[in-house]
């Protein structure tokens, strides 16, 4: 077994899966409607996301998005790239099958950068940013808690 990750149909990260070793590709997952019951007639399921088989390369992203235009590029070429050794292997096939000159498969380089970050450089500069005392909600905490603590220990003082 091994873990993937799960995305939405937008390519973002939602939450990893397990899954068989043997699992690769991009898969969809879709959303069962609740409301059904036997009077009613089925609805179509709706996609709400992907499983990637493909894991995520790049450490240190704020927000991993896979790149579902790039897969599908990739995928199509995989096809196309299956058809025309099937062709020239049934052609070679019908020739007398000559070993010497028997087709190999080459499968297409599946591309490194599919997952990329998923925030602009201006939305990271935002969440990294240090905050200033005065925004600070742990230093508020902080101050509310010590007040806290002077009055409970004049209680305990009985003053």
């Amino acid at each position: 077994m091994k873990i993937v990750p799960k995305v939405n149909i937008d390519g973002f990260y939602l939450e990893d899966e397990l899954v068989d070793d043997a699992f690769n590709g991009v898969v969809p997952f879709y959303a069962q409607p609740d409301d059904q019951d036997e009077n009613t007639e089925p609805t179509t399921p709706e996609l709400v996301g992907y499983t990637v088989g493909v894991p995520i390369t790049m450490p240190g992203l704020f927000k991993p998005r896979f790149d579902l235009a790039s897969w599908k590029v990739y995928e199509s070429a995989v096809y196309e790239t299956q058809e025309a050794y099937i062709t020239t292997l049934d052609d070679w096939q019908a020739k007398g099958r000559v070993e010497e000159e028997r087709p190999v498969y080459v499968a297409p380089k599946q591309p490194d950068n599919l997952w990329t970050e998923g925030l602009t450089l201006e939305q990271i500069a935002e969440l990294t940013k240090p905050t200033t005392p005065e925004q600070s909600e742990t230093d508020l905490l902080r101050q509310r808690l010590s007040d806290l603590e002077l009055v409970l220990t004049e209680i305990m003082l009985g003053k």
